[in-house]
């Protein structure tokens, strides 16, 4: 199974307003930037968005080292909040509804087909891809503003 490293960010200014995602996958020291936005999102949802994009641009099943530095996302993952979401038809608790539910369930059947582990790593800080991919969704968020 190849080894992939998935780095991701997601930008909004303002929140909502003009969003934008980021992306860099690492495949034996080969890399891949990829990026997007919206006029109109959150910042979760281009958090989700980066991840997702990430996922979809593999071809096959791999390894996917996800670094992000969005609690939300990492922690959702990780520790299984999300997949009780669902199955609780995608509500956090008894009164409160889970937020992008229809994004969760995409990156939910992404991560089941690959063997994902995940990484939070500090936002702004000294991990340059994780920078990369706050330029990249800066840059797309600017596109919108």
């Amino acid at each position: 199974m190849k080894q992939v490293e998935l780095y991701t960010d997601g930008a909004c200014s303002g929140n909502p307003g003009p969003g934008g995602w980021g992306c860099v996958l690492i495949y034996r020291g080969a890399e891949k930037e990829l990026s997007g936005g919206e006029a109109e999102t959150t910042n979760n949802r281009m958090e989700l968005l980066a991840v997702i994009n990430g996922l979809e641009a593999l071809r096959e099943p791999c390894a996917v080292t996800l670094y992000s530095d969005s609690k939300y996302v990492i922690d959702a993952l990780k520790l299984g909040w999300a997949k009780k979401w669902r199955a609780a038809g995608w509500m956090r608790n008894k009164k409160e509804p889970a937020k992008n539910p229809e994004l969760w369930e995409r990156l939910l059947a992404l991560t089941e087909k690959h063997e994902m582990s995940y990484v939070w790593v500090k936002g702004h800080a000294e991990n340059e891809y994780n920078n990369r991919c706050d330029k990249l969704a800066v840059a797309e968020s600017k596109k919108f503003g």
